[in-house]
């Protein structure tokens, strides 16, 4: 194997993000207008404030990055909590505009535009994170466009030199409905071809941040009332086949799966062979911090963090112990890294 030349600030970054066996155990807590609206249901809307978002952040930054290797925050409803993180734990700071612009077609990406890598540099990113959505089956020309802004992203973060996470999510622009079994039938192939494009050289992408390749509700054994499309011999198979697609570190993110969901689809992904570097969890560990927050305030938040997110948390933890694989290993380990120095006074 060819060995994998890396700058020495993107890996120790890379470092920075990952605990000590190598895998980033990470915490996403980055949501932002879809954050408002769970809080202010919540907490109803008379007594809903926008300063109980950037108290919840900060309280669960504070609290739960005590365990995790690193934490993804967004600085417009965040920034109490890039403070509050405890100092061992990597900092990935989103780089992507929330949404896209619906009077436009292909749901383009557009990056926060006050900001830049070098500024995410200097706010104590580890990591800058962007949000692109991706359906591999769009006309040539709007996939021309996405294509082209990921490799404006990766060389800017090679000049910057701060590893950058892309996180592509799939969509289809006949099924919209992305919960539904007839998306379920398309989703593997959306997402093993997503992977194969992304991890590319091209992009200079140093991880992808991917959705598991199946809607794990609709697999066999693992739902009560939802039909069956997947067999589990067939969505083992769809978690092998993406996993080998990747030629990059790649993670998983939780999706806003409850809890117990996303664990059963880290050990089924290990089980069946997929090669996966950790993960970016989110909802599946703080959603139901939420009610705890609203009916007992800052007390009743803290006292949920300390208990049932912990456990949440460390229950975690311990399938990524078991299950996951170094970033590295993809490079075929770190004694294959050469690691160089660059001068970016100038």
């Amino acid at each position: 194997m060819t060995r994998k030349l890396i700058s020495r600030r993107k890996f120790n970054c890379m470092e920075q993000l990952s605990n000590s066996d190598g895998v980033i155990a990470a915490l996403a807590i980055d949501q932002r207008g879809s954050m408002v609206k769970m809080m202010e249901t919540a907490v109803g809307k008379e007594r809903y404030h926008i300063d109980m978002v950037y108290e919840f952040k900060e309280l669960v930054s504070e609290e739960l990055t005590k365990y995790v290797s690193a934490i993804l925050l967004d600085e417009e409803y965040g920034f109490k909590g890039i403070k509050a993180k405890n100092s061992n734990s990597g900092l990935i700071l989103s780089y992507e505009k929330t949404g896209y612009d619906v009077n436009t077609p292909g749901r383009l990406p557009e990056l926060l535009p006050e900001e830049s890598i070098q500024r995410l540099i200097k706010k104590g990113a580890d990591a800058a994170k962007v949000l692109v959505y991706y359906n591999p089956d769009d006309p040539q020309e709007i996939l021309d466009k996405k294509h082209a802004f990921l490799e404006r992203l990766g060389d800017e973060a090679r000049a910057a030199d701060l590893p950058v996470l892309v996180e592509p999510i799939v969509y289809d622009n006949d099924i919209l409905d992305d919960k539904s079994p007839e998306f379920a039938k398309i989703k593997p192939k959306k997402v093993i071809d997503t992977i194969r494009e992304f991890t590319k050289d091209c992009y200079h992408i140093d991880v992808l941040k991917v959705e598991v390749p199946v809607l794990f509700k609709y697999v066999e054994g693992f739902n009560n009332t939802n039909p069956v499309v997947y067999k589990q011999k067939d969505a083992a198979n769809y978690f092998k086949i993406a996993s080998e697609a990747a030629t990059r570190p790649f993670i998983y993110l939780s999706a806003g799966v409850p809890t117990d969901v996303f664990h059963q689809e880290l050990i089924f992904a290990g089980e069946s062979g997929a090669k996966y570097s950790g993960i970016l969890g989110g909802r599946a560990t703080w959603f139901e911090g939420i009610a705890a927050y609203a009916k007992g305030g800052k007390d009743g938040l803290r006292k949920w963090l300390d208990t049932i997110g912990r456990d949440n948390v460390e229950h975690l933890n311990n399938i990524l112990k078991k299950y996951a694989r170094p970033w590295y290993d993809i490079y075929g380990g770190k004694s294959n890294i050469e690691v160089f120095d660059i001068n970016l006074k100038d």
